[in-house]
């Protein structure tokens, strides 16, 4: 069976990736479960309100917001370019 895995070093992040990660490293993961859980009562507003539509559109945000706060943590914890020596 082949191995199709990338070996470490063997692809690079490029510069732009690099820039946001350096940026975005600088925010506390906490940040982002806040951002989820706001999205979350903010929906629950809106169903109160009887605005269904709008409760579903902003509850759909807290998702991508915790994806994005593993992969920051992630990046902080492991980085994310394989040539680099933690």
């Amino acid at each position: 069976m082949t191995d199709y895995r990338v070996a470490k070093g063997e692809a690079q992040e490029d510069q732009i990736t690099a820039s946001i990660e350096k940026f975005t490293a600088q925010v506390p993961s906490s940040v982002y479960l806040a951002l989820a859980l706001g999205s979350m009562a903010v929906s629950l507003g809106f169903s109160a309100a009887k605005k269904p539509h709008n409760a579903l559109f902003v509850g759909q945000w807290a998702a991508p917001f915790l994806l994005i706060g593993v992969y920051n943590k992630l990046v902080k914890i492991h980085g994310s370019d394989g040539t680099k020596a933690n």
